[in-house]
């Protein structure tokens, strides 16, 4: 019989923060939220970066919350969005974060795929082209000479570790995003076959320096202490330890997926949408690169096989366009409309590049939909129902492929995060699948989060199936049933 014990998990997302206190024990599981905040990118002369100082100010400030709320925490641990890097000379940050729908990847894609041809890079490594992946990002930055004077580079998640421990290490799923591991298809490292060691020999052809990247730790490791100064910034009063989690937030929403059999896919909905199903081994055919599905680390060396697609991203940048033109919509309101839309719907592929920059949402699907000989959406509800039915059908359309590829048959579809609140979404994806849809938990990335940290705290037990199980006793899922 365990204990019961708190945690804090910091949770990242592309477009907002929280802290949530996670409580477990025996058949015992309750979030609540202590601290939530905007995640806004800031445009200066040279990009697009990621406002990380105002970021970390918030961690601190929520972790205050925290520990006044629960002066008995056990320990902590961050969770973000994936690809995105800082660059360390000594204890110093060489500039601001870039973010990743920064336009200048692109010559890092070319410089790159030079050297080393996609389908050899996804024989190594597994991954999806995306052109945001970190051996992008850094090809471009050691073309501008971005890498001269750095010692180290860490990934989101771990910047933050490393500013709240003084401890430099690399997560190992978010690792598995940056395209420089090593893909296992033997036994592997953990219990499945996940990702390996850093690949010296593909950093080498890369001409990058091998010696920026940190020693790898796997989640439920204890990273370190808070720094003295830091907790008694945030009035901790006894130790309080960092601990790894799947600290890409896909690999700690997938760990809270309440996933009953191997027969389960999930779509962890939120900016981006990641499509897919968990496998104990990679898969490496041409034929899955062709398709661009990603084999990604997941939390116990599982292998979390999916697409990403272009996500909530489109409905929220549009919120944002009309927003600036000065029309104010309700979205509820929106999603209600457009749920009552009964005469012919124009689908249009969400994954286009033109949509993946931050800018005039509605003009650009508008201008996709004219060139490519589509029913040009007439008006915002129009526009919002299109958009759902897009997302919905290139859900189901990436479900069938990942059926295939994987050899996996697909029976029930998990919707978690925001987009599990979007019940034109879900019965859409219900639809269009055949499948029945089990929506939620929303904030499944704080979940596994607390899940992951409560086992390396002897809170809970057991597997991923086990810990499963408990998510599913504590949120049950709505049920949406397909419909002709």
């Amino acid at each position: 019989m365990s204990s019961a014990g708190t945690v804090a998990a910091i949770d990242l997302g592309a477009s907002s923060g929280r802290v949530m206190l996670g409580h477990v024990g025996h058949n015992e599981l309750r979030l609540r939220p202590v601290a939530r905040f905007p995640n806004l990118p800031v445009r200066t002369i040279d990009g697009l970066h990621w406002d990380i100082l105002d970021l970390y100010r918030n961690v601190l400030a929520g972790l205050h919350s925290a520990v006044r709320e629960e002066p008995g925490l056990r320990s902590a641990a961050v969770d973000s969005w994936a690809v995105d890097y800082a660059l360390l000379s000594g204890q110093r940050m060489l500039g601001n974060p870039f973010h990743y729908r920064d336009e200048r990847t692109a010559a890092g894609v070319e410089s790159t795929h030079a050297l080393v041809p996609h389908a050899e890079l996804y024989a190594g490594n597994g991954l999806q082209f995306l052109p945001f992946n970190t051996l992008y990002q850094l090809a471009a930055e050691r073309q501008a000479g971005g890498l001269d004077g750095a010692d180290t580079m860490l990934l989101i998640p771990d910047l933050l570790g490393f500013w709240l421990t003084g401890e430099r290490v690399a997560e190992r799923t978010n690792a598995s995003t940056t395209g420089l591991l090593t893909v296992l298809t033997g036994h592997g490292h953990g219990h499945g076959s996940g990702h390996g060691e850093w690949d010296d020999a593909l950093i080498a052809r890369l001409g990058l320096p091998r010696s920026i990247f940190p020693g790898l730790v796997d989640p439920g490791s204890r990273i370190g202490s808070l720094l003295p100064e830091v907790a008694h910034e945030i009035g901790a009063v006894s130790r309080l330890d960092l601990v790894a989690v799947g600290s890409h937030d896909t690999a700690s929403a997938v760990v809270a997926v309440p996933m009953r059999d191997e027969n389960a896919a999930y779509i962890s909905s939120g900016t981006w949408s990641l499509v897919g199903v968990e496998l104990n081994s990679p898969v490496l055919t041409e034929e899955s690169r062709a398709a661009n599905f990603t084999n990604e680390g997941g939390v116990d060396g599982r292998v979390r096989y999916l697409r990403n697609v272009m996500g909530l991203w489109l409905l929220s940048e549009s919120m944002r366009s009309w927003d600036l033109e000065g029309v104010a919509f309700e979205l509820p309101f929106l999603l209600a409309q457009a749920a009552q839309v009964t005469g012919p719907v124009t689908v249009f592929d969400v994954d286009d590049p033109a949509f993946l920059a931050p800018g005039d949402m509605p003009a650009r699907i508008r201008e996709h939909c004219a060139a490519h000989g589509l029913a040009v959406p007439a008006t915002p509800v129009d526009l919002v129902r299109s958009i759902i039915e897009s997302l919905a059908t290139k859900y189901a359309s990436t479900l069938r492929a990942a059926s295939e590829l994987s050899g996996t048959s697909i029976r029930t579809v998990h919707i978690v995060g925001g987009g599990s609140q979007n019940e034109l979404l879900c019965q859409l994806t219900a639809n269009l699948t055949g499948l029945p849809v089990l929506a939620g938990p929303v904030e499944a990335t704080a979940i596994g989060n607390v899940l992951i940290q409560a086992r390396a705290q002897g809170l809970a037990h057991g597997s991923l199936e086990a810990l499963r199980t408990l998510v599913a006793q504590a949120y049950s899922p709505r049920h949406y049933e397909p419909h002709a």
